[in-house]
C-alpha cells in the first residue's frame, strides 16, 4: 500500500467522524487512566458501568487507596480480573502519590512503571490524555491495520512500529481512534461489513464480505 491510498483511507475515516476519542467515560487523566487499565479483556461498556459507580466515592489516588483493595475489588467487580486489576490499581495509586505528587505523569517510562500500565495503556494516556501521536494497537486496530494493508505484523509491537512509521503526519494523532472504532463498529472480526465500509475502495483484504443479493 502507497502513501497516497493511506492518505485516502485516512481522509475518508476523518470525513466520518472528524474529532474520534475513546468511548470510555472519564473527567480527569487519573480516571483515563484507572478506565484504560480495567479494560483489559473487557468491553468499554462494561467499565463505563463500573466507573459509573467508583468514580463519585473515589476518583483520585488517595481515594482509591482509602478504599483499599478488597474494597476497591468490590466496587469493580463486573469486570474481568478485578481481583488483580484491584490489586494493581492500589499499587499504582501508591506510586503516583509517593513519586508523582499524585499526578498521572507525562512520560512513557514513568507510566510503564505502574502496575497494570503497558505499552498499549501508556500509548492511550500519552495520546488520549496529553495529544502526542501515539497508537495503541488492541485487537481492533491490529485486525484493521492487517486486513486493509495499512500495516501489517505479525505482533501488536510490529503493528505498533509500522503504523507510527507509514501513517501521513497530519492523521497520526488521532489514528489509533479511527481504528478501533472502524474494527470494532464496521471491520468486526466475524462479519466484516464491507458493503457499509467507507474505506472499502482502497482495502486490500482478499475476502471482502459481499453485498446482500
Amino acid at each position: 500500500m502507497n502513501r497516497a491510498t493511506r492518505e485516502q483511507i485516512f481522509a475518508r475515516l476523518r470525513a466520518g467522524n472528524p474529532e474520534p476519542t475513546t468511548e470510555l467515560r472519564y473527567g480527569s487523566t487519573f480516571e483515563l487512566l484507572v478506565a484504560v487499565v480495567l479494560s483489559a479483556q473487557a468491553t468499554d461498556r462494561s467499565v463505563n458501568a463500573a466507573t459509573a459507580k467508583l468514580f463519585p466515592v473515589a476518583n483520585t489516588p488517595q481515594a482509591i487507596l482509602c478504599l483499599g483493595e478488597k474494597g476497591l475489588a468490590h466496587r469493580i467487580r463486573t469486570i474481568g480480573l478485578y481481583n488483580s486489576k484491584a490489586r494493581n490499581l492500589i499499587r499504582t495509586c501508591r506510586i503516583l502519590i509517593e513519586r508523582h505528587g499524585g499526578e498521572v505523569p507525562r512520560d512513557r517510562a514513568a507510566l510503564e512503571a505502574l502496575p497494570g500500565v503497558g505499552r498499549k495503556t501508556a500509548n492511550v494516556i500519552l495520546n488520549t490524555a496529553f495529544g502526542e501521536p501515539t497508537i495503541a494497537v488492541d485487537t481492533h486496530v491490529f485486525r484493521v491495520a492487517n486486513r486493509t494493508g495499512l500495516a501489517r505484523g505479525r505482533t501488536p509491537a510490529e503493528v505498533e512500529r509500522r503504523l507510527t512509521r507509514l501513517t501521513p503526519e497530519p492523521f497520526r494523532r488521532n489514528a489509533h481512534h479511527w481504528l478501533i472504532l472502524h474494527g470494532r463498529y464496521v471491520c468486526t472480526a466475524r462479519r466484516p461489513r464491507c458493503p457499509q465500509c467507507p474505506i472499502e475502495p482502497w482495502c486490500e483484504y482478499r475476502e471482502k464480505t459481499p453485498a446482500p443479493a
